[in-house]
C-alpha cells in the first residue's frame, strides 16, 4: 500500500521507478481511508539522500502513511539547498499544536560533540519532550537514538577508539515481542557511528529492553515497554551505497577511514557491495509501524492540544 508525497518529492520519482507504491495527494484525497500521519524529523546532511531511504523503509505495509518533514529552525543546514526546504519542510512552530501517529528522528553527523554542545540541542529537548503527549510512538535512529537514550533516561554516550563502520551480526533477544516478529534469530544491520551506548547503562532502567545487540557492534535495539519510544543504534534503511559513498568521501578529506567491515566481496572498495540488510529493514520498519502505530493510534488525532 501506498506513502503518500507531494507529488513533485524528487524521492518520489526515484521510488517509483524502483516499483514502490507512491501516491500523490491528488489521489490520496479520493481515498476514504485515514492515512497515518508520521512526522520525520530529518536531521541527516544529504537530506534529499535520506528521504529516499526512509520513504522506501516505510512502504512496504498495506497502510497508507502520509509523511511530513520537519527541520531545525535552529541550524542552518550546508548540503540542501533552501529552495528544497522551504518547499518540502516545515519548521516545529508549524506543527507543535497536532498529534501524529508516529516519528522517525534520524541520526546526524553532531556524535562528536556533548549533546549540549549541539547548537539545536535546546530545540530537540523541546521536540522530544513534546513526542510525550503529541506522538503514539518516536523511533530513534542512530544519533538520534542516543540522544533520545540520553534525554529521556540520562543513559550517556561513550567515544570509540575508531570509527564503527560495516554491516555486522545481530542476535535477537526477545522473539516475543512484537518489534522483532518475523524477523531471524540472526541478522545483518550497517552501522556508521564514532560513539555508542552501553548494555550496562540501559540495563539500570527496568522501563527499557534491550531487543537486539551484537557482539562487535553492541546494543542495536532498545525499547520503552509500551513501545512509545524505540532506539537504533544503527543505519538499517541504509541504501546499498551509502556506506560505500561515507568512506570515499572521508578518503578524499585525507581523514584515512578503514574500509567498511564486512561490506565489500574481497574487501575491494571499487566493487559493488552486495545488499544483505533489506529484509531486516522492510522488517523493523513493518512491524514499527503496524504494532506500534497502526495498533495503538487513536483514530481520530486530536489535531489541537
Amino acid at each position: 500500500m501506498p506513502i503518500k508525497v507531494q507529488s513533485d518529492l524528487p524521492a518520489k520519482a526515484i521510488l517509483e521507478e524502483e516499483n514502490i507504491f507512491i501516491m500523490d495527494e491528488r489521489r490520496a484525497m479520493t481515498q476514504d481511508i485515514r492515512p497515518l500521519e508520521i512526522l520525520i524529523l530529518n536531521l541527516m546532511p544529504m537530506k534529499e539522500e535520506t528521504e529516499t531511504q526512509l520513504l522506501r523503509a516505510l512502504s512496504n505495509t498495506p497502510l497508507q502513511v502520509d509523511c511530513t518533514f520537519l527541520m531545525m529552525a535552529s541550524h542552518v543546514s550546508k548540503n540542501t539547498s533552501a529552495s528544497h526546504l522551504n518547499k518540502f519542510y516545515v519548521e516545529f512552530n508549524d506543527i507543535k499544536r497536532r498529534k501524529y501517529d508516529g516519528m522517525i528522528i534520524t541520526g546526524a553527523p553532531v556524535e562528536n560533540l556533548e549533546f549540549e554542545e549541539v547548537n539545536y540541542w535546546p530545540e530537540l529537548s523541546t521536540i522530544m519532550e513534546w513526542t510525550k503527549t503529541h506522538v503514539t510512538s518516536t523511533l530513534h535512529i542512530c544519533w538520534g537514538a542516543q540522544a533520545g537514550l540520553y534525554y529521556h533516561y540520562g543513559i550517556p554516550k561513550y567515544q570509540r577508539e575508531k570509527k564503527l563502520s560495516g554491516i555486522y551480526n545481530h542476535k535477537v533477544l526477545n522473539r516475543k515481542v512484537p518489534m522483532v516478529r518475523s524477523m531471524n534469530d540472526y541478522f545483518l544491520a550497517p552501522h556508521s557511528r564514532y560513539t555508542e551506548v552501553r548494555r550496562a547503562d540501559i540495563l539500570r532502567h527496568p522501563e527499557l529492553e534491550i531487543l537486539a545487540e551484537s557482539d562487535e557492534a553492541g546494543v542495536f535495539l532498545v525499547m520503552s515497554r509500551e513501545g512509545k519510544q524505540i532506539f537504533i543504534q544503527g543505519h538499517p534503511e541504509y541504501d546499498r551505497m551509502t556506506l560505500n559513498n561515507e568512506y570515499h568521501r572521508d578518503l578524499k578529506k585525507g581523514l584515512d577511514p578503514e574500509l567498511p567491515c564486512n561490506y565489500y566481496e574481497n574487501n575491494d572498495p571499487f566493487s559493488i557491495p552486495p545488499l544483505m540488510w533489506r529484509n531486516t529493514a522492510n522488517t523493523l520498519y513493518a512491524n514499527w509501524l503496524n504494532f506500534y502505530v497502526y495498533q495503538t493510534t487513536p483514530y481520530v488525532l486530536d489535531e489541537e492540544a
